[in-house]
C-alpha cells in the first residue's frame, strides 16, 4: 500500500477511490478553459470522483515549430488562478524549467514533470523545495524501476509529496506500449501511481508535423490499469477533439466521459474493497 498525498482536500493513494486529473491539453483560451473545467466538474460530481484540474500553459516539446503552444507562463496561470478561485478545484500544469517553479508554485497545487524532463535533477530538485506535490512522468525511455532514482532526487529535498504517471514506453517508431507490470513497480516505491489514459494512445510525431493518437483504446487501457491498481487515472479530454488544438486524436471527448467513469469507479471498488 503507497503512502497517501494530499492535494487539498483530495487524497490520492493508500486505498482511497480513484482520482481523476483531466483537462484539455492545452490552454487554448480563458472561456474554454473554463468551461471545459466546468464541465468535468459536473461530470465528476456527477459519478462521485474527486477531480484535478489539467491543462498546460506551454506546450513546450510539440512536434513542429509552428504547433500551438498555448499562451505561455503568464497568461496560463491567470487562467489556471481564475479556474481554481471560480471553481474550488485544485489545478496542475507542466513546469519546464527552474526559471518557472516558482511563480508556478504560488498557482498549481501540483508541479507537473513532463516525461521528458524526468531525469532532470536541477529541475526535480527545484520543484521539490517548493514542498509543492510533484507528479512526474515516467519518461518513455525509463523502465519502471528507475523511477525510484527520480523519487531519491525528491526526497533527498525532505518532500515527499510525490506522484509518479506511467504514459507508455517507447516501441518502435511513432508508437508506445503500456506494460501492466510498471504499476505495482512503481507503487513499490510507497508513493501513488497514476496511469495517463491518452499519452498512452499517443502515436508521437505520427502525423508528420503533429502527433496521431489512437482515443478508441483509451477506455481499454484504462480499464485495465485501474484492475491493475493505480490510483488514479489522467485523461486529456475536449468537448470537440477534432477541434482540438493540441492532441485531438487521443483525447477523448467529454460527452463520452461520464459512462467511461462510472465503468472505472465500479472495477476500483472490486479492486479496493
Amino acid at each position: 500500500m503507497t503512502r497517501e498525498i494530499a492535494v487539498g482536500d483530495i487524497k490520492i493513494g493508500g486505498n482511497r477511490p480513484l482520482v481523476l486529473v483531466a483537462g484539455p491539453c492545452v490552454i487554448e483560451n480563458e472561456a474554454a478553459t473554463l468551461r471545459h473545467a466546468e464541465r468535468l466538474m459536473s461530470i465528476c460530481n456527477g459519478v462521485g470522483i474527486p477531480l484535478i484540474f489539467k491543462a498546460s500553459y506551454d506546450k513546450a516539446n510539440r512536434t513542429s515549430v509552428t504547433a500551438f503552444r498555448g499562451p505561455g507562463m503568464t497568461e496560463g496561470l491567470r487562467i489556471l488562478a481564475k479556474v481554481k478561485e471560480s471553481l474550488g478545484v485544485p489545478v496542475l500544469s507542466d513546469i519546464h524549467s527552474i526559471e518557472q517553479v516558482e511563480p508556478a508554485a504560488d498557482v498549481l497545487d501540483v508541479l507537473q514533470i513532463p516525461a521528458f524532463l524526468c531525469r532532470q535533477t536541477d529541475l526535480l530538485v527545484a520543484a521539490a523545495k517548493t514542498g509543492k506535490v510533484i507528479n512526474v512522468k515516467k519518461g518513455q525511455f525509463l523502465a519502471p524501476w528507475d523511477m525510484k532514482n527520480v523519487v531519491g532526487k525528491l526526497r533527498s529535498c525532505e518532500n515527499d509529496n510525490i506522484i509518479l504517471t506511467e504514459r507508455g514506453a517507447s516501441f518502435g517508431y511513432n508508437n508506445l506500449v503500456v506494460d501492466m507490470r510498471s504499476f505495482p513497480i512503481m507503487r513499490s516505491t510507497g508513493f501513488p501511481v497514476i496511469f495517463d489514459a491518452t499519452h498512452s494512445v499517443q502515436l508521437p510525431g505520427g502525423e508528420g508535423t503533429s502527433s496521431g493518437g489512437q482515443r478508441e483504446y483509451v477506455e481499454f487501457l484504462s480499464r485495465a490499469a485501474v484492475a491493475a491498481g493505480v490510483d488514479g487515472v489522467f485523461m486529456e479530454v475536449h468537448e470537440e477533439p477534432e477541434q482540438a488544438l493540441c492532441d485531438g486524436p487521443n483525447s477523448v471527448r467529454l460527452d463520452d466521459l461520464p459512462v467511461l467513469l462510472k465503468k472505472l469507479k465500479a472495477i476500483d471498488a472490486i479492486v479496493k474493497q
